[in-house]
Formats: C-alpha cells, sequence, structure tokens
C-alpha cells in the first residue's frame, strides 16, 4: 500500500512498477508470516508445551522444576498450575497413606490375636524344659526369641489400637503443649541413658499455641524419633525442635531445614511432598516438630515406604519397622501429617505437623 500510494502521488508508470512492487508485498508477506510464526511460537504454542510436558511428568510422578515464563499472565497462570498440581500431590500422597494405615492396622489386630495364643504355651513350654534341667543358653536363646516375638506382637496391637477416646471423625481428643512434651520425652531418655555420649540439639520456639492431640499418645511419637535419630548414628548429632507453621505454604525451590530456616535444594535433589491431610485446608496454622540427624539419611526412593510397618533399614533383630508405622498412625489421628527429608546435619529429619487445636474444631465443625 505504501508502495502503490507513492507511485501514484509521484505520478510514476504503474505498469513499470508493477513488478517491483508484487516483490516488495510478497517480501513483506513472508517476513510478517515468519515474524508473527515466531511470536506466536514464543510467547504461545512453547509455554503451552512446557506446561503440556509438566502434566506429563506428573502423571508418571516426577514434579519437574520450573522455568519461567515470557508473559506476565502465562507465569501468572503457570505458577497457579503448579500450587495445584502440588496440592493434589500432597492430598493424595496422604489419601493413600490413610488407606494403607486403615488397611493394615485391620489385618495386624487380627494377626496379633493368632500369634500370642501359640507364643504364650511356648514360654511355658520353654520355662518347664528350664526347670527340668534343659540347657541354659539354648533355653535362653529361646527366651530371647519369644520375647522378641511378644515386641512385634505389641507393636501390632499398638498400631492396630486407634488410641484412646478418638471423636466421632476418628481424631483424638485434647490439646498438648509440644514443647513441654518434648522436655518430658528428653528428661525420660536421659534418665535412661539413651543420649549418653550424644551431642543433643534444641531449638523450641517460646510461645507456641497447644496442638490436637492426646499428650501421652504425643510424647510416644517424639520417643520414637528421637530413639530412631539416636540409633541412626550412635555417636552422632540429635537435633529436636519446633516451629509455628502454616500447612501447604511451602513451595518447590524454597525448603525448610532442619533448623527452620528456608534453603534452596540442589538442583539434583528430588521433590520431596509435604502431605496435607485433605481434611485441612491450605494456611491451616499448626506447629512443626524436626527430630534430624547426621546419620546415613534415607534414600529417596525409602520416603514413602519407611512408615510402613515392618520396613527398616536396621540390620536383621535391631528393629520391628513398627516404630514409623505407629508414629504415622498417632499423628494421623491427631489431625497431622509426618514426612522425612534430608537434614542440614546430613542425615535423616522426620517433620510432624499438628495443627492448633482451635483449627481443628474449626474444620471438624465446618
Amino acid at each position: 500500500m505504501i508502495g502503490l500510494t507513492t507511485i501514484l502521488m509521484t505520478g510514476s508508470d504503474l505498469r513499470a512498477t508493477l513488478g517491483s512492487l508484487l516483490a516488495l508485498w510478497l517480501g513483506s508477506t513472508m517476513v510478517f508470516v515468519l515474524f508473527g510464526g515466531y511470536a506466536v511460537h514464543r510467547l504461545v504454542v512453547g509455554p503451552v508445551q512446557r506446561l503440556t510436558a509438566e502434566a506429563d511428568a506428573l502423571a508418571v510422578g516426577e514434579f519437574p522444576a520450573h522455568t519461567p515464563q515470557e508473559t506476565a499472565e502465562l507465569e501468572l497462570l503457570a505458577a497457579r498450575y503448579r500450587a495445584m498440581a502440588e496440592n493434589l500431590l500432597d492430598v493424595q500422597s496422604q489419601v493413600v497413606r490413610v488407606e494403607k494405615l486403615a488397611g493394615i492396622g485391620r489385618l495386624a489386630a487380627g494377626v496379633a490375636h493368632e500369634v500370642r495364643n501359640p507364643l504364650g504355651a511356648l514360654a511355658s513350654y520353654v520355662e518347664v524344659l528350664h526347670r527340668r534341667g534343659a540347657d541354659p543358653k539354648v533355653t535362653g536363646d529361646m527366651h530371647q526369641a519369644i520375647e522378641r516375638i511378644e515386641r512385634i506382637v505389641q507393636g501390632l496391637v499398638d498400631y492396630a489400637r486407634p488410641g484412646a477416646d478418638p471423636t466421632p471423625n476418628g481424631r483424638h481428643h485434647g490439646s498438648t503443649d509440644l514443647n513441654a512434651a518434648v522436655h518430658t520425652v528428653l528428661d525420660f531418655l536421659e534418665a535412661q541413658g539413651m543420649l549418653r555420649g550424644r551431642r543433643l540439639e534444641t531449638s523450641l520456639d517460646d510461645g507456641l499455641p497447644p496442638v490436637s492431640g492426646d499428650q501421652h499418645l504425643l510424647e510416644q511419637v517424639i520417643v520414637n524419633l528421637v530413639v530412631n535419630a539416636c540409633q541412626a548414628n550412635p555417636c552422632g548429632q540429635v537435633v529436636v525442635g519446633t516451629r509455628a507453621k502454616a500447612i501447604g505454604s511451602r513451595r518447590r525451590g524454597n525448603t525448610r531445614r532442619s533448623d527452620g530456616q528456608d534453603h534452596r535444594p540442589d538442583p539434583g535433589r528430588a521433590w520431596a511432598p509435604e502431605p496435607r491431610p485433605p481434611e485441612l485446608p491450605p494456611g491451616t496454622r499448626g506447629v512443626m516438630l524436626f527430630v534430624a540427624d547426621d546419620g546415613p539419611g534415607v534414600p529417596d526412593q525409602d520416603r514413602e515406604r519407611v512408615f510402613d510397618p515392618f520396613f527398616t533399614t536396621k540390620d536383621p533383630g535391631q528393629g520391628t519397622g513398627l516404630g514409623l508405622a505407629i508414629v504415622a498412625r498417632t499423628v494421623h489421628e491427631s489431625g497431622g501429617t509426618v514426612w522425612v527429608d534430608r537434614a542440614r546435619e546430613g542425615g535423616a529429619v522426620f517433620k510432624v505437623f499438628l495443627p492448633i487445636a482451635s483449627e481443628t474444631d474449626a474444620a471438624a465443625h465446618r
């Protein structure tokens, strides 16, 4: 149009310049089409393809690193999409864990009942053999084996038993001062000699509100976690702390260290989800308890399995694999959630989120 207007204004011969006009028109059209295609691919097609790739990765259980988008609108869309994906993964993880706990709990109750009857008879027979002059070493080894079975059975009973006086929705009544529970447990373990020779560090926030859950059961949770940390490295460091926290507030790229400070994870690190109970909306206020050690840690592929009954990384005869299963069940029945991550100290850090008692009551009345 510009060339045609120029020719008409200058009075030039239109026929003589028609070829030049066509070449100019074709060239400008090609430039426009190429630039338009590049702009559409860069601003629309490319970001959509990246979102599609993230969706495909999520479908196989991966969580790809975030790639900044070119426009503010697409960046906002990507941020909301990733937040939704995080929530879905957290809720899915929690639902699977709850179903696993319920099914194995029923199985554990039946197995414990059936095993205890013949176990009592075996103990009586061993005592009879001892009185009749059987080899004391043999009867002693038999007693130890029977006691080990009894410990396993008792762990099954503790795992299958839902706890004292649960509410109609399966949650425990009452509230607990988590800092006071930590002090009680550490004093008890110190008196038992469990902490002897270990470097114990506590980092407890002051003024934390009471959390939902039975105090005795939550003290048992802390005992199990601290004993596990002590066993991870017999002469190592154990860190126990509490922090105020809102569930679901963490984003990938900003994880919480065992001392409560945010830090950027290593690029090659696997994503460790922060499970959220479905009945607690994002932003629910609560308290996070963390117990960290400087032992070998928990491999990424075992982070979900460590809460399964009978799964243990300890040497044969050193553990029943029920401690963390009981921890997971107790925390769930208290309205909270538990997960394992990599500690700043180099080992594992177990994190327990428990909602404030008033927040749990509000959720129950919704």
